[in-house]
């Protein structure tokens, strides 16, 4: 898709593909409203900055579309496609990576009341097991910035990838 071809998309079009990015409404709306963008550079530039301030209700959101780290995502569509791809090199890993990422993910839930969010693509399955044992000792409020932060670095690859 071409950045002329999303700015003239209907609303409802438009908002759909941004929310492939990431599951925050009240964001891909005012992602759509800023329309029309010069280029794809300006578009992300805004969804940055209109994600800047997420927050628990908008990683709540987001994380109710996202798989488990190192579980195949369920059902179809662009999102469960995103996670496909991203987290292909955790099903790589040697059994006992997956086992230990298997068993953090369960401590993290426990401590967390959520899944484990980490930006996968371009971190080996290494990388991603020693960021789920550091996240682990976070206090609450610390985590929920980063699972944000995570969050914001899957949507901007996600959304730049929609015009690659």
């Amino acid at each position: 898709m071409t950045i002329d071809e999303f700015n003239a998309l209907d609303g409802d079009g438009a908002t759909a593909l941004v929310l492939t990015a990431a599951a925050v409404p009240t964001w891909a709306s005012a992602v759509v409203a800023r329309r029309p963008y010069p280029d794809v550079a300006a578009l992300l530039a805004a969804a940055d900055s209109l994600a800047e301030h997420w927050a628990q209700p908008e990683v709540d959101a987001a994380l109710a579309d996202h798989p488990r780290i190192g579980e195949r995502p369920h059902g179809s569509g662009a999102a469960a496609d995103h996670s496909r791809r991203e987290q292909a090199a955790v099903g790589t890993a040697p059994d006992t990576v997956r086992e230990r990422v298997a068993t953090g993910n369960r401590a993290y839930e426990e401590r967390f009341g959520r899944i484990f969010l980490i930006r996968a693509a371009g971190r080996s399955p290494r990388e991603i097991l020693n960021e789920l044992e550091r996240r682990l000792t976070n206090d609450p409020a610390t985590e929920v910035a980063e699972v944000a932060d995570q969050l914001r670095e899957i949507t901007r690859l996600r959304l730049a990838g929609a015009f690659a």
